[in-house]
């Protein structure tokens, strides 16, 4: 009977969400970002979360962060944003509620989130692909554009399940006995803050693609990704690495903080034939794009874009099937979401290239190695904070961010609660104002501490 039952289970798809977005409230007010429309984000008075589920966890947010792929719902390009809707999907905090099916976490306890929302039950959440979590996202669009949906992620739309993201004060996390990682007394706040997302999807990039020992490697972007993707492309033993990038100062840093090749598209128009001249005519082993699809290159695919005829550009795509050799990698962890007109299906076949779709990063398969590179001093991901700011700065952080505004990559966003319960790094930037910047690259020496009185 149980067997078949399973069978008509398997017939249907995946299981029933076992954990849902609506959250009951607590009572009082807390500071949140949350979005109301294209490039309309507000700093708001919202309900503090309560437990609502018995596995849930509340937490006080001690740092968050903005990340590259936020910029996607700051352009209001993922349709199913609404207004209201709470961004953030790597923070880290203090445990301060737990429900009654939390065993394994206690008040007061440090813990870092995982940008999904995992169940731990599921066929893949039981492999620790917590990424492709079967029940804890109900987004029919997403079913309807994949065939199956992927996990839930904090504040990332309800086309990942519309749960409240953690670029406020309290968050609820679901499932909080297998989202939350409990961080060691010698690991910093900002050292553990990327565990959330950057770190584990760097990783996995570089992983999942198969960067070897003596591999040449490109990478499309430098942001912060990008750079982390050069980093683990180093640890993992690839014997060149090559960055490309337009922005001037993306690439002064990785030449600086990483010691690659760079390539600076704006000046070489042909990147396949750039790099060739760099590695020669075989081409590089692997290609990784860790870039971005809301930034065509051309004027046809900008076109496209603005008609809404293709939702992704392909042209880093192509670029990357021209430049790897026959039989070569291709990774894809750029968050890439619907269609791109005129992808070189020719070059990937007749080559024999490996197109993997690097998919959502399965943080949990990797934190627990990555912590323990930290604490043993093998990875110090704080190389890639460029500042710090208040949580009441964020709106100005987003446009700052979108422009590249000030070398402004990697920030660390403190809530009221970080400087009492976090615990801050030594050689970090100091808490400064997105309004002050400005003045502060004309002055010499470090950024000055601000003051919020």
């Amino acid at each position: 009977m149980q067997a078949a039952a399973n069978a008509f289970q398997e017939h249907l798809g995946p299981l029933p969400t076992v954990t849902h977005a609506e959250s009951e409230h607590a009572g009082g007010t807390m500071r949140a970002l949350a979005w109301f429309g294209s490039k309309d984000v507000r700093i708001v008075d919202a309900p503090i979360p309560a437990v609502t589920e018995p596995d849930d966890v509340i937490i006080r947010v001690t740092a968050s962060t903005i990340c590259g792929s936020d910029l996607h719902l700051y352009h209001g390009e993922i349709m199913t944003m609404q207004r209201g809707d709470i961004l953030g999907h790597e923070f880290m905090g203090i445990v301060d509620k737990i429900g009654p099916g939390v065993k394994n976490l206690f008040p007061g306890q440090r813990v870092v989130a995982s940008f999904q929302i995992a169940c731990g039950d599921c066929e893949f959440c039981k492999k620790n692909l917590s990424s492709m979590c079967d029940r804890t996202n109900d987004s029919s669009l997403q079913k309807a554009m994949y065939g199956t949906t992927d996990a839930g992620f904090f504040g990332y739309s309800h086309f990942t399940g519309g749960y409240a993201g953690g670029q406020a004060e309290y968050v609820r996390v679901p499932k909080g006995n297998v989202n939350l990682l409990p961080i060691p007394d010698n690991v910093t706040d900002e050292q553990a803050l990327y565990l959330s997302d950057i770190l584990p999807t760097s990783y996995h990039a570089v992983v999942d693609t198969g960067v070897e020992q003596g591999d040449t490697v490109a990478i499309w972007g430098l942001g912060p990704i990008g750079l982390l993707v050069a980093h683990w492309a180093k640890f993992k033993g690839a014997s060149r690495v090559i960055g490309i990038d337009r922005v001037p100062e993306r690439l002064a840093f990785a030449q600086e903080k990483l010691n690659i090749d760079t390539i600076n598209f704006s000046e070489h128009k042909d990147v396949p034939k750039r790099i060739r001249e760099i590695v020669g005519e075989k081409g590089v082993d692997v290609c990784i794009d860790a870039g971005t699809f809301h930034e065509p290159k051309t004027i046809g695919h900008k076109i496209q874009k603005f008609l809404m005829l293709e939702t992704d550009a392909p042209e880093t795509i192509n670029e990357m099937l021209i430049a790897v050799r026959k039989m070569g990698r291709v990774g894809l962890i750029a968050a890439y979401a619907g269609y791109a007109n005129q992808v070189n299906v020719g070059a990937l076949m007749e080559k024999g290239i490996r197109l993997i779709g690097n998919g959502q990063a399965p943080v949990h398969k990797y934190w627990h190695e990555i912590m323990q590179y930290i604490q043993d001093g093998q990875v110090d991901p704080t190389f890639v904070v460029t500042h710090r700011v208040p949580l009441e700065d964020m709106p100005a952080l987003y446009a700052a961010f979108d422009k590249r505004t000030a070398g402004v990559e990697k920030v660390i966003v403190d809530t009221k609660f970080s400087e009492s319960e976090g615990v801050r790094g030594k050689g970090c930037p100091p808490l400064t104002r997105v309004g002050d910047w400005e003045s502060a690259q004309t002055q010499t020496g470090p950024p000055q501490e601000a003051n919020l009185n």
